[in-house]
């Protein structure tokens, strides 16, 4: 059984088509990136596999169920991250995991919550209002993570986070990966997505158009990755004879380093040998691959970075205004 299953979904609001005919499978334990500009249809899709919102055609279920009529069965297996959550200020980090805890009729011990997103017993002891950008989204996602689900659904984690808390926002959703939790997350930050995700689904103006691994796309799109070789001599011959390897293109020299885009993974060995029988001394190698914003460039055309489609605010309930002691 896949965690989700997406088939042919498809949601209009009267001309306009905010997701169209969206088919994906996401295994049990994957980690799965859904990346695309802001508007592309990535907070529709998840309103819809929430039942949040109804498609205008196809189907879906998660964890088997179907999110349109098994939305009980659904929602006690599920933890979800929302853009755009808010957080009741003069609430302590303790007292919105043990409201979390009883609105999900779970036994989570909130100290274990806590700890498993990095607030310490001194902070969760203290209003929220208090808390940074950070310490929010921890909160937050601890209050995901009751009831331990599994599936974690992630709607722009890292949105207002600095370096430090999306890295701290990674170490999470690898951690909650080794425990076997599936991840759906959605996202427009790169880097978020190329250092967590085992595949990335790429939506455009309300449609899939890519759905690979990292190393699968940059396969399929031919572009690999940039070899940079120093030499002990100047290149002018070594050039000649890589720009003549298969797999090989743009060769430059300068200096006594030479540039290469390599398309062809197995040629990166092929330049070293055929260099080494040329008897050019080489006393450096760097290989940068591709990223994965040259890969979404190369498929998003400059007029697609805001897509057509209409990207409705997720439809979370808030925590209310006053909650018992």
């Amino acid at each position: 059984m896949n965690a989700i299953e997406i088939t042919d979904l498809t949601k209009q609001y009267g001309d306009v088509t905010a997701v169209s005919e969206l088919s994906i499978a996401i295994e049990q334990g994957e980690v799965f990136g859904f990346l695309g500009p802001n508007g592309a249809g990535k907070s529709t899709t998840i309103n819809m596999l929430l039942d949040f919102v109804r498609p205008t055609s196809g189907s879906a279920t998660v964890l088997g169920y179907d999110t349109q009529t098994e939305t009980d069965q659904i929602s006690k297996r599920v933890g979800i991250l929302p853009e755009g959550y808010d957080i009741y200020e003069r609430l302590t980090g303790r007292k919105h995991l043990e409201f979390a805890i009883r609105t999900k009729d779970a036994d989570d011990d909130p100290d274990e919550l806590l700890a498993r997103v990095g607030l310490d017993q001194a902070d969760a002891d203290r209003p929220a209002g208090g808390y940074s950008k950070g310490m929010r989204q921890r909160l937050a996602t601890g209050m995901a993570l009751v009831g331990d689900p599994e599936l974690l659904i992630m709607d722009e984690p890292s949105t207002g986070l600095d370096p430090t808390g999306i890295r701290e926002m990674q170490e999470l959703v690898q951690a909650e990966s080794e425990r076997g939790t599936t991840v759906f997350f959605s996202s427009h930050i790169l880097e978020h997505v190329e250092a967590v995700c085992d595949r990335i689904g790429i939506l455009n103006q309300g449609e899939l158009i890519a759905l690979d691994t990292l190393e699968g796309l940059r396969e399929s799109l031919g572009d690999g990755a940039t070899m940079t070789i120093t030499v002990s001599d100047p290149p002018k011959a070594a050039a000649e004879t890589v720009d003549a390897i298969t797999g090989v293109t743009d060769v430059t020299a300068t200096g006594r380093q030479l540039e290469a885009s390599v398309t062809d993974p197995r040629s990166k060995a092929t330049v070293i040998t055929e260099l080494d029988a040329l008897g050019v001394t080489i006393t450096d190698v760097r290989i940068d691959e591709t990223s994965l914003e040259s890969l979404f460039a190369a498929l998003v055309a400059e007029d697609g970075t805001v897509g057509a489609g209409i990207e409705t605010q997720p439809q979370y309930a808030e925590v209310p205004s006053e909650v018992s002691q």
